[in-house]
């Protein structure tokens, strides 16, 4: 097999030991058998049925079958992704010939997702790092994590495009190809000795797709490690690169054993493979049911090659090899030495997170930057709509909208970091199916990267709409503006964390945001003020209700500390006519608090609506975390 420039110079340079299996020689599985509910019948369904099957180190074992015939579910009971089936497993899966414990097997394994769990903003090489960062034990020193990039990048053709980024929708990156290789190449940074893929040439051409695996051919062998991937349909080229094939058809084993010995299997079945034809292409197709014109034809003809597996003599040999190594139980006293190394430490991997988010919200122009663009385009709408007001009664309702307004539309606006969240969610998601990090390191990055990004915002757009709209000219109150409009977006940023871990599909996420900013506008105490709201209302969510202390906080911020001149009328024995009754009447001035009053608010308790807003900010937060912890897709 002819190899890359980039794989020769790998293979004649690079050595990278720590990668190298000394110890797991083995991997089997026996009696796999899944099973759920019909939907509609509510009848146990078969999914898989008592599927055998064993790989040796340095192996690449292909899993191949028609769509629906079990292949995903297969790699998941495997990968011990059970969680993620919502499905009865009954397996027994072996290390070694020993039963793997689940939490031993994560630490010598790795799973390669079909959709690349990679951040587009990011280069090739700070990729690699943050999978190491996240990943290796604190016993790895700094200089180790990047003898390990290097020699990986050199491994898989990678050190030219060491320096770009992935790719983001706006700005151009690597190759369908090279972004495959990454994301191998990310989760081989642990060392794994098991490598499960999921379609890893899905979507690739079939140059890139022999690309990719022969990249992962080169370090199986070089390496000793043991590799099994779902696959759809190889070329003739890339299928035999492959040691062993396992074909399942409606969840049964069609053939399991050497790819080299296919052929002379199906010749002698009955069922010749024609010549000049791509073998996984003729196996495919001729177990796949689904467009079949006689079903009871293709339904014998499932059967006599199900019945002629079982008969088999590969069969009996992969039986009688897993029996082999059962009764060498061996595993866990070789493998022990290599996992006394441990995980990343609890504060390594949230400092980690933050630090990968910051370069992706500076970088990703969608995460911040187009927000942060709308925003200032809300406030100069919103400065120039209340220009210059001034302080007669005549516009204290103006003072009032403008208020309410810039609290309540802020807020709003939060829907924009919906599609950036979800994207980050489905990273989470990823790596956390890896066992690299729970919800609270996510959870806790997530809002520590926010919070500069939102007090930015929350200065621009004061630094606008304040100041055109005339509100109190000092800098306290101007400061204190900003504090309150920075607590209204962390609050309204939490919703938006909470609603979208609960939904995440962006339309659901969006119509659910929108909805409850509906809700909290309409029971803040604007709009109808909450002494006149129903009493169901007032009670079950204007109590809970964020913006409602946004809003009582920026009133009692305008109207606290400022008078309002009454209208002249000469006619009267004052002269002049105010619509609100306060003790300043003689002067021909209206006192803000008399406006305050009306609305049911006092001043002097600004500490407790922060302390309130803080406690709903952090409700949310917990919410999103439990809802995160539950679900695990």
């Amino acid at each position: 097999m002819a190899h890359s420039p980039d794989v020769e110079k790998w293979q004649g340079n690079a050595d990278y030991a720590q990668l190298t299996n000394h110890n797991v020689r083995s991997f089997g599985w026996k009696g796999v058998t899944v099973t759920v509910k019909d939907r509609v019948s509510q009848q146990p369904k078969t999914i898989l049925s008592d599927v055998n099957g064993i790989v040796k180190a340095g192996e690449l074992l292909a899993l191949m079958g028609p769509s629906g015939s079990g292949k995903s579910t297969l790699l998941n009971v495997l990968a011990h992704r059970q969680s993620a089936l919502n499905a009865s497993v009954k397996a027994a899966i072996y290390i070694n010939g020993s039963a793997a414990n689940p939490k031993t097997f994560r630490r010598v394994s790795a799973y390669v997702e079909q959709e690349d769990a990679l951040v587009g903003s990011l280069t090739v090489r700070e990729t690699l790092n943050f999978a190491a960062r996240l990943s290796l034990p604190s016993t790895v020193t700094k200089n180790e994590r990047m003898q390990r990039i290097d020699a990986l990048l050199t491994a898989f053709g990678l050190i030219g495009q060491s320096n770009t980024l992935i790719g983001t929708p706006i700005r151009k990156g690597i190759s369908g190809g090279q972004k495959r290789r990454v994301s191998v190449a990310a989760q081989l940074i642990t060392s794994p000795k098991l490598l499960f893929l999921d379609e890893p040439t899905s979507g690739l051409d079939s140059a890139a797709s022999f690309e990719v695996i022969s990249f992962v051919k080169d370090i199986a062998k070089k390496h000793n490690l043991i590799v099994i991937a779902s696959i759809h349909q190889p070329s003739t080229s890339t299928f035999a690169m492959f040691d062993k094939l396992l074909l399942l058809s409606q969840g049964g084993t069609a053939y399991s054993g050497p790819v080299a010995e296919v052929q002379n299997y199906f010749d002698s079945c009955g069922f010749p493979i024609p010549l000049y034809m791509n073998p996984a292409e003729f196996i495919i197709d001729f177990v796949n049911t689904d467009f079949a014109r006689d079903r009871s034809e293709v339904d014998q003809q499932l059967n006599m090659v199900h019945s002629s597996w079982h008969k088999s003599r590969l069969a009996v040999a992969t039986v009688t090899e897993l029996t082999d190594e059962i009764s060498r139980q061996s595993f866990d006293g070789e493998i022990q030495a290599d996992l006394s190394g441990g995980r990343a430490g609890a504060f390594a991997i949230p400092i980690a997170l933050i630090h990968r988010s910051f370069i992706k919200s500076y970088r990703d122009i969608i995460a911040y930057g187009i927000r942060i663009a709308m925003y200032m385009g809300l406030a100069i709408m919103m400065g120039t709509v209340w220009l210059r007001l001034q302080p007669t009664q005549g516009e204290i309702q103006s003072f009032i909208n403008a208020i309410f307004f810039g609290g309540a539309f802020m807020s709003f606006m939060a829907v924009a970091y919906i599609p950036a969240f979800l994207e980050d969610r489905a990273l989470f998601m990823k790596e956390r199916a890896n066992g690299l990090y729970g919800p609270t390191s996510f959870i806790v990055a997530n809002f520590i990267t926010g919070i500069p990004y939102l007090f930015i915002i929350s200065m621009l757009f004061s630094i606008v709409a304040y100041w055109l709209s005339n509100f109190r000219p000092t800098g306290s109150a101007f400061f204190t503006w900003v504090m309150w409009l920075f607590l209204d977006l962390i609050a309204a940023e939490s919703l938006v964390v909470l609603i979208s871990s609960l939904v995440p599909i962006f339309v659901v996420a969006l119509a659910a945001t929108a909805f409850a900013n509906g809700l909290w506008m309409c029971t803040g105490g604007f709009l109808v003020p909450a002494q006149r709201l129903n009493p169901f209302w007032r009670y079950v969510f204007h109590y809970i209700d964020y913006q409602s202390y946004v809003f009582q906080g920026m009133m009692v911020n305008e109207f606290g500390h400022r008078n309002f001149t009454c209208a002249i009328n000469k006619t009267l024995p004052k002269g002049c006519s105010c619509m609100y009754d306060t003790e300043l009447a003689n002067e021909c001035l209206i006192a803000g608090t008399g406006v305050l009053k009306n609305y049911g608010y006092k001043t002097g308790e600004t500490g407790k609506w922060v302390g309130i807003l803080l406690a709903i900010v952090v409700g949310y937060r917990l919410l999103g975390w439990l809802v995160l912890y539950l679900r695990r897709s």
